[in-house]
């Protein structure tokens, strides 16, 4: 499976987008150790990133879902719409079983998550760069099986059953925020916050607000996503 870009340059251009400082130097030191690789520059933010991104026209860019000020699935969609010959590579500490389909929907071309990163990230920007999609082993399969439709499973835990969006307000609820900061980071009116809050409670059957609120604890906590940090 490939996506249609533009002819690489001799040199291919990165842009690395973490609110982690260590995370980006660390990606850095890697792409700096190939010779057709430079990192052209590097963003802690949604807008910063972008910005950045039309500035500089990067062969690819590598970010991660678990922004300050915004959720990744957001900077993709902007990126594939006002940088489309960028690929974009996604490494995070996202559960890659429930992220990774929305991250490729959305417009990424790899989805990699962060413990298997040191030992697989150059094979990843291979892969990319040459237009290319890269998924580990086991998330191909995954992805295989709820493809086909006589093997097709049931969601193995009810928080699939949420909408790209709806899973952004969750785990926004389970880090802290309130209906009103959600609505701010997510540039929303507070009416459709709450009406996300209203059909994932439906979708994960649950009777009351403080219900929602202790699932949502419990699924940041147990380690589903990346603790916002901000």
């Amino acid at each position: 499976m490939s996506r249609a870009r533009r002819k690489p340059s001799v040199t291919q251009r990165i842009l690395l987008v973490d609110d982690h400082p260590m995370i980006r130097a660390c990606l850095s030191q890697l792409i700096a150790a190939e010779q057709d690789l430079t990192v052209c520059g590097e963003a802690e933010s949604a807008p910063q990133a972008l910005e950045l991104a039309l500035r500089t026209r990067p062969d690819l860019v590598i970010l991660d879902l678990a922004l300050k000020d915004s959720h990744g699935l957001d900077l993709i969609r902007d990126l594939r719409e006002r940088v489309p010959a960028a690929a974009i590579l996604v490494v995070s500490m996202h559960d890659a079983h429930l992220h990774a389909e929305r991250a490729l929907r959305a417009g990424a071309s790899g989805y990699i998550e962060k413990q298997e990163a040191t030992r697989d990230i150059m094979h990843a920007i291979r892969t990319v760069l040459e237009g290319g999609i890269y998924l580990s082993h086991p998330m191909i399969r995954h992805l295989a099986e709820s493809l086909t439709a006589k093997s097709r499973p049931s969601p193995a835990l009810p928080v699939e059953l949420l909408t790209d969006r709806e899973l952004q307000v969750f785990e926004l609820l389970g880090r802290g925020q309130s209906t009103r900061d959600i609505a701010r980071r997510l540039r929303l009116d507070i009416r459709t916050i709450e009406t996300y809050r209203a059909r994932i409670k439906e979708k994960l059957d649950l009777k009351s607000g403080f219900e929602l609120l202790q699932q949502a604890i419990r699924w940041v906590e147990a380690g589903q996503v990346t603790p916002d940090e901000s």
